[in-house]
């Protein structure tokens, strides 16, 4: 039994063929990985904007595929929460949030802005905060020690500078009851 043998030409061929097939996947493989770094570094910056500035934190976050938006919605859910405590929002408290909202990269005009602005405006429901504290939770759970405490602390430093925000009786008191209660609640979250 003979083998027929492939002519030189039909051999080139098939050789061709397969160098070609090998380089298109592989070229769509680099591609890919190129985009992959274009977008982790797109979200870098992102964080970095946001005030995050721990490398750690920020690669930890990009690990766990979390989003500028979801960090933003993250860092303002809780003062929110904490600003409708007592039942209203005080002018002092608005202009805060609005202030820490816009240093984490949410700007006037965007559709986050103007969800901001609604929640303001009118109290969010009750799901809001206990979706906040699912998401919080899961995330802190994934986080190494020293990661999730420092975004712990920086989560509830700017959530305690908004009950803060509206200030008490010459600065005694400045935080209510209802407000610590949340904080607690938030901090619970967190652990």
């Amino acid at each position: 039994m003979t083998m027929e043998r492939p002519d030189a030409t039909g051999l080139r061929q098939s050789g061709k063929a397969l160098e070609d097939s090998f380089f298109v996947r592989e070229n769509a493989r680099l591609l890919e990985k190129l985009k992959k770094k274009e977008a982790e570094e797109a979200q870098r910056k992102a964080y970095r904007e946001a005030g995050i500035e721990n490398p750690a934190l920020i690669e930890a976050l990009i690990e766990l595929e979390i989003g500028a938006a979801a960090i933003a919605a993250l860092s303002i859910v809780p003062l929110v929460a904490v600003a409708w405590a007592d039942g209203e929002i005080q002018d002092k408290e608005r202009k805060a949030i609005i202030k820490a909202a816009e240093e984490g990269g949410i700007m006037p005009g965007s559709a986050n802005h103007d969800l901001l602005e609604n929640w303001l405006a009118k109290k969010p429901g009750p799901e809001l905060l206990e979706t906040w504290k699912s998401y919080a939770h899961a995330i802190e759970e994934r986080l190494d020690t020293v990661v999730g405490n420092e975004l712990k602390d920086r989560l509830m430093e700017r959530t305690k500078s908004i009950a803060e925000a509206a200030g008490g009786f010459l600065g005694i008191g400045s935080i209510s009851s209802a407000e610590q209660k949340v904080l607690d609640e938030l901090e619970h979250a967190l652990e």
